[in-house]
């Protein structure tokens, strides 16, 4: 691959910025793509976006750019957030320090548009254009895991899942962001519904699922089943708790979809175990009332003082096998299981040898 340097004005990068309803971005006269199908969505902060304006107005360098070559000019490879930022700036789309680009003075205007930007233009094979953009992604802003992986699979289904889980305001959004952690525009709506729908078809990877449906049309089979997630989810937990954001839904989906539950004695589970200081993950309720494993729970733990108590009072002799041991052979037991509305306190500790405790289990 040959790499060569150029230098452009904003001026001239500004030339034919364009931004269109389906989400594609020209600039430089038409010739350069700012969003081909592998770059990542536009996730600038104001105070991000504002900076590289002030870079700017400094005369300060701004870092490198790199586009590659294409059939119909060029493609952006690194620094679509910069090169957005400061054709919206020159648009008027925003003012920097109550000053739009049009507020400027004169001259102002002239030096701004006059500021020379670094452009490294990469001329190859389109499998080491990818590979270089993965490269050049490693510092800065880096991808995330899911934004490596669409670097990887693009394509018409990609393009379409990203329209319904890529968006900051778009339809994943709408439909679950109170039950989702992260961003739609860092891929981190996607991911999970790739989790969740590689697991129910029992692949290792999300790039298994990717790789098999990388030239599907579209992602119909994805937006649909992300639909059936979210609305059994408001069916069998209609109260909504904060706690609830970022759970695995789809993988209690796949579990218990066809579990039949009755969500009003969960909700009465669900609202005691919420009031149990006992039950340190709170979040870990909704998939322990499914399946009624304590794992999820993370039980507060006996203390060093409890168990030492009941050590001591015990004389070392194992509350099951009646054997003696040292302190640290043993562990702190719940002589009324927790799930029999035992609690995590002193006069409810026995110490039992590792080996009876895991053969008692929750009895």
């Amino acid at each position: 691959m040959k790499i060569e340097r150029k230098i452009i004005t904003i001026a001239e990068l500004a030339d034919g910025f364009v931004e269109r309803d389906d989400d594609s971005v020209t600039a430089y006269g038409g010739k350069l793509n700012v969003r081909p199908p592998y770059q990542r969505e536009y996730i600038y902060k104001p105070k991000e976006r504002d900076a590289v304006i002030r870079t700017v107005q400094k005369n300060f360098p701004v870092n490198v750019m790199y586009w590659a070559k294409s059939d119909n000019g060029y493609d952006l490879m690194d620094g679509q957030q910069r090169t957005i930022a400061i054709c919206r700036y020159v648009a008027g789309k925003f003012s920097v320090d109550h000053r739009a680009f049009f507020n400027l003075t004169e001259d102002r205007r002239a030096d701004f548009l006059r500021y020379e930007l670094d452009i490294y233009i990469c001329d190859g094979k389109p499998s080491e254009i990818l590979d270089w953009f993965k490269v050049i992604n490693i510092a800065g802003l880096k991808l995330s895991d899911q934004e490596m992986r669409n670097v990887s699979y693009t394509g018409s289904w990609l393009a379409d899942a990203k329209k319904f889980f890529s968006k900051a305001q778009g339809t994943a959004y709408q439909l679950a962001s109170k039950y989702l952690s992260g961003s739609a525009n860092r891929q981190d709506y996607l991911e999970a519904a790739l989790k969740w729908i590689t697991d129910r078809e029992g692949l290792s990877t999300i790039e298994d699922y990717m790789s098999a449906h990388q030239h599907d049309e579209n992602a119909a089979q994805l937006t649909l089943y992300f639909r059936r997630v979210i609305e059994w989810v408001q069916a069998v937990f209609p109260k909504y708790r904060a706690v609830m954001k970022g759970i695995d839904w789809g993988i209690l989906y796949n579990a218990h979809k066809d579990d039949d539950v009755d969500p009003a004695k969960l909700e009465r589970d669900i609202a005691r175990l919420i009031l149990d200081d006992d039950v340190k993950k709170k979040s870990g309720i909704y998939a322990y009332v499914l399946d009624s494993d304590e794992k999820h729970l993370e039980l507060r733990a006996f203390t060093t003082a409890m168990k030492l108590a009941a050590y001591e009072r015990q004389g070392g002799i194992c509350a099951a096998c009646g054997k003696h041991f040292e302190l640290s052979e043993m562990e702190g037991d719940h002589i009324r299981p927790w799930s029999k509305n035992g609690k995590t306190e002193a006069d409810n500790c026995q110490m039992l040898c590792a080996d009876c405790n895991r053969r008692k289990g929750n009895r």
